[in-house]
């Protein structure tokens, strides 16, 4: 089963839950797969953890032969993504924005371009008992993290497969949980956390994706979001208050179900029910 951490905007607890809810549950074949290639950490809540492995993230690139070359603009003018340029003499590759579809070399007439490859960032596999994880680092300067959000995904193998997600709606959010047998959506019961969910929850509608909420820091802001979830038949699944105990072991890197056992039946409470929701 693969379950999706998620939420709308930035800030709201998805690490926390995801932490949690991995050291929550038992069973040997678990991974948490971090994919804020951009801001990974999820690594560093498990210090005693062993490195297995170390791979770059590899993605196709055009590489053009000049001496074939006619610069008749076959190429750019089928790239949506506008990675290339074709002057008089010369043509232009912008590897940021091209996307590896190999469109380009498909529809140039001289047959005058091939296949390149450069790296866009690393993924990283370690185990910690039990536990694998996984996560990737974007190399700075890149535009776009969804290659590298992919292959994440394609490393972490187990019975049970946690993704954490970036944050907002983005390209990147709709990577990470595509696929996905189930979203956990995480989110604040403030204005501005109800703003943010009722975009991710319509995201998931049009992926058709299974959803439940879990709201985090409840005790604060208003009851709208309560009000959202029951007009939205929307499950609510699980709510953590706020809770100075909880931030305090939160901030030292410490996964606070560690010290407080008693959050450990809840989340695996919460893994049963996203369980009978998804069979």
């Amino acid at each position: 089963m693969k379950i999706s951490i998620a939420s709308g905007k930035g800030g709201t607890g998805k690490t926390l839950v995801a932490t949690s809810l991995a050291t929550s549950l038992a069973g040997k074949n678990k991974v948490i797969a971090d994919c804020d290639v951009e801001e990974p950490n999820v690594h560093l809540f498990f210090p005693q953890k062993n490195l297995l492995e170390r791979i770059e993230c590899i993605v196709s690139i055009p590489v053009i032969d000049e001496t074939k070359c006619t610069h008749c603009g076959t190429c750019s003018e089928i790239c949506a993504y506008h990675a290339l340029a074709v002057l008089p003499k010369t043509v232009l590759i912008f590897p940021e924005l091209c996307h590896g579809c190999g469109g380009c070399s498909l529809a140039c007439p001289e047959k005058a371009i091939s296949e390149g490859s450069r790296s866009v960032g690393e993924i990283f596999r370690a185990r910690e008992g039990s536990l694998e994880i996984v996560w990737g680092e974007l190399k700075l300067g890149e535009a776009r993290s969804t290659p590298l959000i992919h292959s994440v995904k394609d490393f972490a193998k187990g019975d049970l497969v946690i993704v954490d997600c970036p944050p907002g709606t983005s390209c990147s959010m709709v990577e990470a949980v595509r696929g996905t047998d189930f979203c956990l959506l995480v989110t604040e019961p403030t204005p501005f956390g109800l703003y943010d969910l009722d975009l991710a929850i319509k995201v998931l509608e049009k992926m058709n994706i299974p959803r439940g909420v879990l709201v985090n820091k409840s005790g604060i802001g208003d009851r709208e979001i309560y009000r959202y979830l029951e007009t939205r038949k929307i499950p609510l699944l699980l709510e953590i208050p706020m809770s100075r105990e909880i931030a305090e072991i939160y901030s030292r890197g410490i996964i606070f179900v560690e010290q407080m056992p008693e959050w450990k039946e809840r989340f695996a409470a919460l893994a049963g029910k996203i369980g009978e929701m998804v069979a």
